[in-house]
């Protein structure tokens, strides 16, 4: 099940952004505004992290090197993370029943379901390489900083043609909730 829930992690985040979107409320320019604030910083955080990894889009889990710098020495799953933030965003301005369904609905698939079905995959290829890793870096939580490895090298074209789309998919969303929102009166 877990194989099969990674594979389609994608059409997950679409039906999220669609539950998230049926829940729109109105929402003041004041909560927009930090949500938007949120959203962007989720999308940078998203860009660093894909730009650091080099390889990861695909329908299965595949890696060629444990990714341990940038943000990958803050946290094991900073892409999920900035999604994470993205959809909070999205949820802030549907309003606050929004912002319940949508943490419950990600920690359940993501936390619960995609992240374990990827670590098995590292831990396999890894071994003890990765069960360090772990020891040391939390799932979503920074509890140090090494400013080497947050200063890695990012790769800019892996950005530009792998988070083209995840980019072009959160502006356009955004602009549909921020929308859908002004039209309640």
């Amino acid at each position: 099940m877990r194989e099969f829930v990674f594979r389609m992690r994608g059409g997950i985040w679409t039906l999220l952004f669609l539950a998230i979107l049926f829940m729109v409320r109105k929402s003041s320019w004041e909560i927009i505004s930090v949500s938007l604030v949120i959203i962007a910083l989720g999308q940078v955080w998203r860009c660093w992290s894909a730009g650091v990894i080099g390889l990861y889009r695909g329908e299965n889990v595949k890696a060629l090197k444990l990714a341990t710098k940038g943000p990958y020495s803050l946290m094991r799953n900073p892409l999920y993370f900035g999604n994470f933030i993205i959809g909070l965003g999205w949820s802030l301005i549907a309003g606050k029943f929004a912002v319940i369904i949508f943490v419950i609905s990600f920690i359940v698939l993501y936390v619960l379901v995609i992240i374990p079905h990827e670590e098995e995959f590292l831990r396999t290829k890894f071994g003890h390489e990765y069960e360090e890793y772990c020891a040391g870096v939390k799932m979503f939580w920074p509890v140090k900083i090494d400013i080497d490895a947050i200063t890695a090298p990012v790769d800019w074209e892996i950005i530009r043609k792998s988070e083209i789309h995840t980019i072009i998919s959160t502006i356009t969303g955004t602009a549909i909730i921020i929308a859908v929102s002004l039209c309640y009166t």
